[in-house]
């Protein structure tokens, strides 16, 4: 492709850019291919001689696309948000033109230290304790195991290492039974066994019981088990609960442990003010992660990690071979020492342009809109008889569940299941569950970046219109 070439197709893509972000609530948000579908549509070899870029762009439109789901899309209320922003996708765009492999500070000064000043700057808008350094990780599963990892060489003074598990004894990771997966993958992938992974119970409102989390450390103390690393969420995939930090980190200090927080989707809410209350605890942890890429309408990926002591994560991650020496060493902050991989992408750019092109007062008020509709939300929920309020809401998610009185009880699972799929089905509206004390709830997670009042609202009448025909059906079956 010449560039010429490029130029003609890059204005045809960008106009076809625009055209989705205007239009993409009107493509089924959850796609609706079968199993293998796309698959079966592609040629089973690559092409030999090389082909148009209309072609390949036909191709997209006519094969791919029905098989995408619109993450993108108002009517997106599953899992948690994936948000991006104008602003976001056209410094994207640059980073992709100027394709710099940003391991060290030589590779491409501007990286480094742009991505040292973004994190200064949320570090301090979100009222973090100023001895926290920041380094832009591409997911909080890789923030998580690092700073698991970082636990486990602080504990081992760095002879897990060295060594590995020779010697060293059974070490103990704690965290709510309500945690992230990424925990549980981060431990086995650690080399500390999925079954030193002890999940404490929660309290009523399914954030961590540190009664529950210190006896757990006694008894394994007792048993002859190393205590590591303590795991507490701000925002919990299933409910957004938030477990109480300063108790944590006291039970932390108390037997010298390791405090992670993982506050993948809850940290942004941290830009606000009125949860500012949220940095208290902080204070404590040895380390902190929060992704832009969930709530912050940066594309993903995007996961920014701030540890207490950077020396110390430096030491347990570096390793210097001939080729990467440089006269600048112990000068600049060579951010592949920071964690797992060598090479690494020039994020910062897209963070740094959507602070800049939303200012942090423009951040705050669409951060804000989407608490506000959920709490609406809940509102409405709260007072339909037929439907119940399972959670009180924290941030931007809205657990609830179908349950009629004319039903018994029992069946409410399969009810609400039935209701799942049912809305997705559709296409107008697309949510996801979790599972509580056995009961099967709904999760609608009101934080798209343009999502608006008539989105919920149209998501709500679906909801009710379809629970209303599903009871039929289970009445006739009775």
């Amino acid at each position: 492709m010449t560039t010429e070439e490029f130029r003609k197709y890059a204005h045809e893509l960008v106009e076809w850019m625009a055209w989705y972000m205007d239009n993409v609530e009107t493509f089924p948000v959850k796609s609706q291919v079968k199993p293998g579908e796309i698959f079966k549509a592609l040629p089973d070899s690559p092409p030999l001689q090389p082909e148009s870029f209309e072609a390949l762009m036909n191709d997209f439109r006519d094969i791919l696309m029905p098989g995408i789901t619109h993450w993108q899309s108002p009517g997106f209320f599953a899992y948690f948000p994936a948000n991006s922003s104008p602003p976001s996708i056209l410094a994207e765009m640059l980073t992709a033109t100027i394709g710099a492999q940003c391991m060290i500070w030589e590779t491409s000064p501007a990286a480094a230290e742009l991505e040292e000043r973004v994190m200064n700057w949320l570090r301090d808008s979100m009222g973090l304790p100023q001895s926290f350094e920041g380094v832009i990780h591409d997911t909080a599963s890789t923030a998580t195991l690092t700073a698991i990892i970082s636990a486990r060489e602080k504990i081992t003074r760095y002879s897990y290492n060295e060594l590995g598990a020779a010697g060293n004894g059974t070490l103990r990771i704690y965290t709510s039974a309500q945690a992230h997966s990424s925990v549980e993958k981060g431990v086995k992938i650690a080399g500390l066994g999925r079954r030193n992974l002890v999940k404490v119970r929660t309290n009523g409102d399914y954030a961590i019981d540190t009664v529950d989390l210190e006896e757990s450390i006694v008894r394994d103390i007792a048993a002859g088990y190393r205590p590591c690393c303590v795991i507490a969420t701000i925002g919990t995939t299933g409910t957004t609960a938030v477990d109480p930090l300063n108790e944590i980190g006291e039970i932390c200090s108390k037997y010298d442990l390791w405090l992670h927080v993982d506050a993948a989707l809850g940290g942004t809410a941290m830009l606000l003010p009125e949860f500012r209350h949220l940095s208290e605890g902080v204070s404590r942890a040895d380390s902190f992660v929060f992704n832009p890429h969930k709530w912050m309408f940066t594309n993903f990926d995007c996961s920014v990690y701030f540890v207490k002591d950077a020396a110390h994560l430096i030491n347990t991650f570096e390793i210097l071979p001939e080729y990467l020496k440089t006269r600048t060493r112990g000068q600049v902050n060579d951010y592949r020492d920071w964690g797992i991989p060598l090479g690494r992408r020039f994020r910062a750019l897209k963070l740094w342009a959507v602070i800049r092109c939303y200012g942090l007062e423009g951040l705050r008020t669409k951060i804000r809109n989407h608490i506000n509709l959920a709490a609406g939300l809940s509102r409405q929920i709260a007072s339909d008889p037929s439907f119940e309020l399972v959670t009180r809401p924290v941030f931007n998610l809205v657990c609830f569940r179908f349950a009629p009185q004319s039903l018994d009880p029992l069946r409410y699972n399969e009810l609400n299941e039935k209701l799942n799929h049912t809305v997705n089905d559709t296409g107008k509206i697309y949510l996801t569950h979790t599972v509580l004390d056995g009961n099967y709830i709904l999760r609608m997670a009101v934080s798209q970046t343009n999502v608006a009042e008539r989105h919920v609202n149209e998501a709500w009448d679906i909801i009710r219109e379809k629970s209303e025909e599903i009871l039929i059906s289970f009445d006739r079956r009775r």
